[in-house]
């Protein structure tokens, strides 16, 4: 499918938690738990390296803390995210400041089934955007690029 990249940018009202992202989805099939059992998550720290960690689901509490600590704000921090019904996932990416969230459907992405070239970029608004509402979305932009 060559290197096309799709992503919806979100923007909330105010600065929101991974934590409260998570509690939102998780009533709507999304988890951390991804389908090896694990849990993927990444924080950008002061030496600008996009360092990926995994772990186990006892200890998501501990995994959230580390990436809601007030001391991460000013970097970039992320948690890989799966809906186990809709056999999908992706990356949800939280900006410093947290007012703007990226999800970059990375895992199994769904693809348009008459159109197999682009991203079902519907399907996951439907699955995303209704429960964020919930947490102060104030808007979103879906797009898809390739070569």
């Amino acid at each position: 499918m060559g290197n096309r990249q799709a992503d919806i940018d979100f923007t909330f009202t105010h600065p929101t938690t991974v934590r409260s992202l998570l509690e939102v989805l998780t009533p709507v099939g999304w988890s951390a738990e991804e389908r090896l059992g694990c849990i993927s998550y990444m924080v950008n720290g002061a030496d600008d390296m996009y360092d990926w960690y995994d772990s186990t689901p006892d200890r998501l509490d501990a995994v959230l803390a580390e990436l809601d600590a007030e001391a991460n704000l000013p970097y970039t921090v992320a948690l890989n995210v799966y809906h186990r019904q809709g056999g999908t996932g992706g990356m949800l990416m939280c900006y410093p400041q947290r007012r703007k969230v990226s999800f970059l459907p990375t895992i199994n992405r769904r693809r348009i089934p008459n159109a197999p070239k682009f991203t079902d970029l519907a399907w996951y608004l439907h699955a995303l955007v209704p429960s964020l509402l919930r947490v102060g979305l104030e808007g979103y932009e879906a797009r898809e690029d390739g070569n």
